[in-house]
């Protein structure tokens, strides 16, 4: 059985400090996503990153959900605290008494939570699917001063983070690919 993960996808992501980000389109995608999840009858499970660092964007308003994937009553949402939604959560728990062996996940931010949240649910033994489309990253935490090459923009650093999980972790596709396969 498929579920649809959805991660961080808050406003507290179009806050300035974040910085130059990629793909404007992710969350719109992501509510294409979430209306074929829905169709299907898939599970949904909403995750929301509620930071523990004062004055961060994800506090507060920065919390709500972006208006294309608001969740529904009977959709699940899970906090965390940290980029992995396995840590600190029941969402391993969630997934299995579901019956859930593979899992859609998409959402905010590609070379963090995304690819975190993703490597885990491999190593549990999900199957995994992510969306490339419906993710996007930002360049603000690229720090290049440890090294002699120029620090990567936000397009870079969502490829660079995708590849890293194509193949090994993931099946990297299309949003179009997904939904007219799956």
């Amino acid at each position: 059985m498929h579920a649809l993960v959805l991660i961080d996808i808050q406003t507290g992501f179009d806050h300035p400090a974040w910085g130059p980000r990629n793909n404007p389109q992710a969350e719109e995608t992501a509510g294409r996503l979430l209306a074929h999840a829905r169709a299907q009858n898939w599970p949904v499970f909403h995750i929301r990153h509620v930071s523990t660092t004062p004055h961060s964007p994800l506090t507060g308003a920065g919390l709500d959900f972006k208006p294309e994937v608001t969740p529904l009553p009977t959709e699940t949402i899970i906090n965390k605290s940290v980029n992995s939604a396995f840590i600190g959560t029941d969402l391993e728990a969630r997934l299995r008494a579901g019956a859930i062996t593979d899992l859609v996940i998409c959402g905010l931010t590609t070379p963090h939570c995304v690819s975190t949240t993703t490597r885990m649910a491999a190593n549990l033994g999900f199957g995994v699917t992510v969306a490339h489309d419906a993710c996007a990253a930002f360049a603000t935490n690229a720090d290049a001063t440890w090294s002699a090459l120029p620090a990567p923009d936000a397009d870079t650093i969502h490829a660079h983070a995708l590849h890293h999980l194509h193949g090994e972790f993931a099946s990297v596709r299309a949003t179009r690919d997904i939904l007219s396969h799956d």
